[in-house]
């Protein structure tokens, strides 16, 4: 392996999936701005996920639309005369 390459700076961060509200701690280099208080009564900088295990259909078995960006609105209106004709 090659030396120096991998971050040496690892802290405790929380991830927290902003979809259901579940949130695991573990290590990370990720930098973050906000911190959010844990179960052990310590603040862990906090990483917010749109979508995680406990909320992606692959793991859920449960098909949800996530769009947080408007993305099946901009589809929608787009291509809204083909799917009229269609219908």
């Amino acid at each position: 392996m090659k030396e120096g390459i991998h971050p040496t700076n690892y802290r405790f961060v929380v991830f927290q999936d902003i979809s259901n509200g579940y949130s695991f701690l573990t290590k990370s280099t990720a930098p973050s701005k906000e911190t959010i208080k844990w179960e052990d009564g310590k603040e862990y900088p906090l990483i917010k996920l749109e979508i995680s295990n406990t909320s992606h259909p692959f793991y859920t078995g449960k098909m949800k639309l996530v769009d947080t960006a408007g993305r099946v609105d901009k589809f929608m209106n787009r291509y809204k005369k083909h799917i009229d004709k269609k219908k």
